[in-house]
C-alpha cells in the first residue's frame, strides 16, 4: 500500500516532523549519556584541583599568621638594634674620638685631622655622621688600623680610603667613614 495515496499531504508533514522530532531527541539524548558518562572523571580532577588549591592556601595563611606572631619579635630586634648599635646624641664625639684612639694607638699609626660633619636623616631619629682623618703609618699598621675599625663595637661605615706617600717609609691613608646617632624623636 501506499501511503501517499492514503494520507493527505499535511498528515505525511506532520508524520516527517514528528519523526524528525524524535530522531533529535535520540540523538541528543545519546549525546547527553555520553557526556554524563565522561563527567565524573572531569569532576574528580576539577575535585582535586580545588582540593590542592585549598591547601596551598591554607599553607599561605599559616604561614601569614607565623609571620605575624613574629613580627613582634623583630620590632623589639630593630628597636634592640637601634639601642645598642647607634650611639647617643650626647657622647657620640667623645666616644668615637676615644674609639679611634685606642685603635690608633693600638696599631700604631698616627692620626691627624679628625673632622665631624653630621646630617640629619628626616623621620628616622638617627643623624649621618661623616668622619673624616689622615692616617700616617706602615703598611702593616694601615691594615690593622683598617681591622680595628671594622670591628670595633662601634657602627662604621667605610666610604673612600685613598692612599698617599707620608715620607721615605711611610704611607698616608686618607679615610672617609660614617656612622649613625640616635637622636630624640
Amino acid at each position: 500500500m501506499n501511503l501517499a495515496k492514503k494520507w493527505p499531504a499535511w498528515k505525511i508533514g506532520t508524520a516527517v516532523g514528528v519523526g524528525s522530532i524524535v530522531l533529535a531527541d535520540v540523538v541528543l539524548c545519546f549525546v547527553l549519556w555520553q557526556m554524563a558518562r565522561e563527567a565524573p572523571a572531569e569532576m574528580a580532577s576539577r575535585r582535586n584541583e580545588l582540593a590542592t588549591t585549598a591547601a596551598q592556601l591554607e599553607a599561605d595563611v599559616s604561614r601569614v599568621e607565623k609571620i605575624r606572631a613574629e613580627l613582634g619579635q623583630v620590632g623589639k630586634g630593630s628597636d634592640d638594634f637601634y639601642n645598642t648599635t647607634f650611639l647617643d646624641a650626647h657622647t657620640v664625639y667623645s666616644t668615637v674620638d676615644a674609639d679611634i684612639d685606642a685603635i690608633s694607638a693600638k696599631s700604631g699609626v698616627k692620626t691627624t685631622g679628625l673632622n665631624f660633619k653630621q646630617t640629619a636623616v628626616p623621620d628616622h631619629n638617627v643623624t649621618d655622621l661623616d668622619i673624616s682623618m689622615t692616617v700616617d703609618g706602615d703598611y702593616p699598621s694601615l691594615l690593622q688600623f683598617v681591622n680595628g675599625i671594622e670591628k670595633s663595637k662601634n657602627f662604621y661605615f667605610l666610604r673612600q680610603l685613598q692612599l698617599g706617600s707620608a715620607g721615605p717609609n711611610g704611607i698616608r691613608l686618607q679615610l672617609d667613614l660614617h656612622t649613625y646617632f640616635r637622636t630624640a624623636g
